[in-house]
């Protein structure tokens, strides 16, 4: 069978409920973050997952990213990997859409990316970076990261340009995975939350 990738955004943060773009900035997870963290942990070492033997396993750097994979219990198995960090945002970092639309109204980060930080091209060859690597993997892999990195790789992987992110929103610990379909790259599934119910 052709490899996919199984990805887990990481728990919620004070940020991520507020609605701040977080990209480089270390912030830790909220109880709630480390619950639903907990949960997927238990949901990947269930049926069909029966915890992903054998499955490379790579996280971003990034403590909130980290610690979920962790507690969900592939910290030992994972290997930290630059490439997953969120999007830099440069001088929108720690900034709300609104408050952003208030400085610079219309703005859409799919389109008109950030100041002083991360490139679209930038972002999209970190991400077509992930694809690769997976698609040359012998078998599923799963990895922890960030909700603007993580679209952009399933974008990257269906092929479309970046800006299709803008329409795949991915909730804190969520479950998505890329896979194929008549030997084409698909979503197999997106944004899932079901272990948190």
């Amino acid at each position: 069978m052709a490899p996919r990738i199984l990805l887990a955004r990481h728990g919620q943060t004070e940020w991520s409920l507020s609605g701040k773009h977080t990209g480089r900035t270390d912030v830790p997870l909220l109880e709630e973050g480390r619950r639903g963290a907990k949960l997927l942990g238990e949901r990947l070492h269930r049926a069909p997952f029966d915890g992903l033997a054998g499955v490379e396993v790579r996280t971003s750097p990034l403590a909130r990213a980290r610690e979920t994979c962790e507690l969900a219990g592939f910290g030992e198995r994972a290997g930290t990997w630059d490439t997953l960090m969120e999007w830099d945002y440069g001088a929108y970092e720690g900034m709300t859409p609104r408050e952003i639309q208030d400085v610079r109204p219309g703005w859409l980060i799919w389109r008109d990316g950030v100041p002083e930080g991360e490139s679209l091209a930038e972002v999209a060859a970190r991400a077509d970076e992930v694809v690769a690597w997976a698609r040359a993997q012998d078998g599923d892999v799963l990895v922890f990261a960030h909700g603007h990195i993580l679209r952009s790789i399933g974008a990257r992987w269906l092929g479309l340009p970046l800006d299709f992110a803008a329409r795949i929103r991915l909730n804190p610990t969520s479950l998505s995975v890329l896979g194929w379909a008549y030997g084409e790259p698909a979503i197999e599934s997106w944004n899932d939350l079901g272990h948190l119910s």
